[in-house]
């Protein structure tokens, strides 16, 4: 399938279902299995070289989407079209060979080090799978790297184990190991969630340098929406496994549209201790995704909601070159 030459990421009707597991008991008297709709019909593009945000609640599907998109979780159903290339068609070693094309920065460094491999081991894995260069060359690419995002000395870098190094230098080894295929797209689930807040903005800062020197597209997940203003182009807000709105990121902050988005950007904390601002609170706690609430899946926590909200579900549709679902838009 061709897609328009600005386009790179194009997702469609993506769908990811768990089967919640139950005992043997259970399954044989309730008969239906219940399914966990973590990403439920989203559909969206990214353009090449931009940064696309996903933000939402914990629960609301954002690092399923993340991982799915680039099939570290196989989808339920949907279309995955990466560079032209529908990724849920690939199999086998085809499938391996592309994974050279992208690849992910998680929210844990330490969780996502091995703590019994030295980091230039653990850097060097990616182009050992791939067989890309020789040991001194993949070596020299390394230390490269190192020199770039600020692990000096470099040699000193390469044959610590992760334990030795600070949050702020785990994370920087882990992008260093998403970046060593020179791959085209990156998942960057949450990278800045695990740091303290003086390191927030050197791992953003490096991310944009990256992005600009190595021309890469993001996928950015994040629940800091200050984060998200910095780094990304558009921004999209997730609820209960779906996209309800996506615009430019000036669009969002300064006129949100949706009421989960008013919610959320009114949360934002003021540096300015003079000026106040409406907060605007849900009702309860996001609902279980293993029983989504008919009609809009946030009505049963707006405090705007109406009728026609409890009973029909909105479409993602165009409000002045924004997407947004949404009775009351």
């Amino acid at each position: 399938m061709r897609m328009n030459e600005e386009t790179f990421l194009k997702v469609e009707h993506l769908r990811k279902e768990f089967d919640l597991k139950v005992s043997w008991i259970k399954a044989i008297f309730k008969g239906k299995k219940k399914t966990v709709k973590a990403v439920d019909d989203v559909s969206f593009e990214i353009k090449r070289g931009e940064t696309l945000g996903i933000v939402g609640e914990s629960g609301s599907g954002k690092t399923t989407l993340g991982r799915t998109v680039i099939r570290l979780i196989e989808p339920t159903s949907g279309k995955i079209i990466m560079d032209n290339t529908d990724l849920t068609k690939l199999k086998g070693d085809v499938l391996r060979k592309a994974r050279r094309d992208f690849s992910i920065i998680f929210q844990d460094p330490m969780a996502s080090l091995n703590p019994y491999m030295r980091i230039g081991k653990i850097v060097s894995h990616p182009l050992e799978i791939h067989n890309i260069g020789t040991k001194q060359e993949r070596k020299e690419k390394i230390l490269s790297l190192f020199e770039k995002f600020n692990l000096t000395p470099p040699e000193e870098f390469y044959n610590r184990f992760p334990k030795y190094l600070s949050g702020g230098q785990r994370q920087r080894v882990v992008i260093a190991r998403a970046l060593i295929t020179n791959p085209k797209f990156i998942v960057a689930d949450e990278p800045t969630a695990m740091l303290d807040v003086s390191v927030r903005s050197q791992i953003l800062k490096l991310m944009i340098q990256v992005k600009e020197e190595f021309k890469l597209t993001y996928l950015f997940i994040t629940h800091d929406l200050a984060g998200a203003k910095y780094i990304c182009d558009r921004i999209g807000v997730m609820y209960l496994g779906r996209i309800i709105e996506i615009a430019k990121k000036e669009d969002i902050f300064k006129e949100p549209l949706h009421p989960y988005t008013k919610i959320l950007m009114s949360a934002i904390p003021i540096p300015d201790p003079n000026t106040k601002r409406e907060k605007l609170m849900p009702k309860g706690e996001i609902p279980s995704a293993t029983n989504i609430p008919k009609g809009c899946r946030f009505h049963t926590r707006c405090p705007f909601a109406k009728d026609i909200c409890k009973e029909q579900e909105p479409e993602l549709r165009d409000i002045g070159g924004r997407l947004v679902a949404c009775h009351l838009v």
